[in-house]
């Protein structure tokens, strides 16, 4: 039984072929395409709304060399987005409980940012390894801690996505099952568990929303300092 609760996270498969590339382009369906009309309908307005509020405050920090991957920054965000609510949904397979495919997206995005400081300001991202006036027998410990650091980056990058995604799922599954056997034998408990079980789902949202902004943000600070 108890790996049962965990056969919601495998990929699932129809005649041996994975359908988590479904998973992962259905959302862009969803989304409504501008018309060639001059007045578009509401729904595309907010969406076009949504998008320029979204990307100026995620390039207000950044440089001007930086502005150019605001295509990049917002796609990625509004993937994570509606697959991270998608699969709240039941019956649903959310592919970033995946730690390989969050893994796939916090590496190259990582590399990326590292190579452009290399290439483009290669003084001031070596700079970063070592921090100004550090003492002389503290230099060679502190460039191992933070070559460390920029090394982990990308894992905490993966690993916090997986993680938040993944506990949250696993709890609410765990308390909906708790949910029918409490209602034969303790009704008020389980009144009182439906009452946790839907605030969690509305916090799980919430999860679901903050921690594709928080990897886009954090890759936008990565950045930041390269550019």
């Amino acid at each position: 039984m108890a790996l049962a609760f965990f056969d919601q996270f495998s990929s699932p498969t129809f005649l041996g072929i994975p359908l988590i590339v479904i998973a992962m382009v259905f959302p862009w369906v969803l989304f409504p395409s501008p018309s060639n009309r001059w007045l578009n309908n509401r729904l595309i307005s907010l969406q076009g709304q949504f998008f320029n509020r979204f990307t100026q405050q995620l390039l207000l920090p950044l440089n001007f060399g930086g502005h150019k991957w605001a295509l990049f920054l917002t796609s990625l965000m509004m993937m994570l987005l509606s697959i991270n609510m998608l699969g709240l949904l039941p019956y649903t397979f959310t592919p970033t409980t995946q730690l390989s495919l969050n893994m796939g997206l916090a590496v190259p995005f990582w590399l990326a940012t590292v190579i452009i400081g290399l290439r483009n300001q290669p003084t001031a991202a070596l700079a970063h390894l070592l921090p100004e006036g550090t003492p002389l027998l503290l230099i060679p410990v502190l460039i191992i801690i933070e070559t460390i650091s920029l090394f982990i980056r990308p894992i905490a990058l993966g690993v916090r996505l997986t993680a938040n995604l993944t506990a949250g799922h696993l709890l609410i599954q765990l308390i909906a099952t708790a949910i029918p056997v409490l209602i034969t034998t303790m009704a008020p408990v389980a009144l009182l568990t439906f009452t946790v079980l839907f605030l969690l789902t509305v916090l799980e949202v919430a999860v679901a929303m903050i921690q594709a902004y928080v990897f886009v943000l954090l890759v936008s600070l990565y950045l930041q300092e390269n550019t």
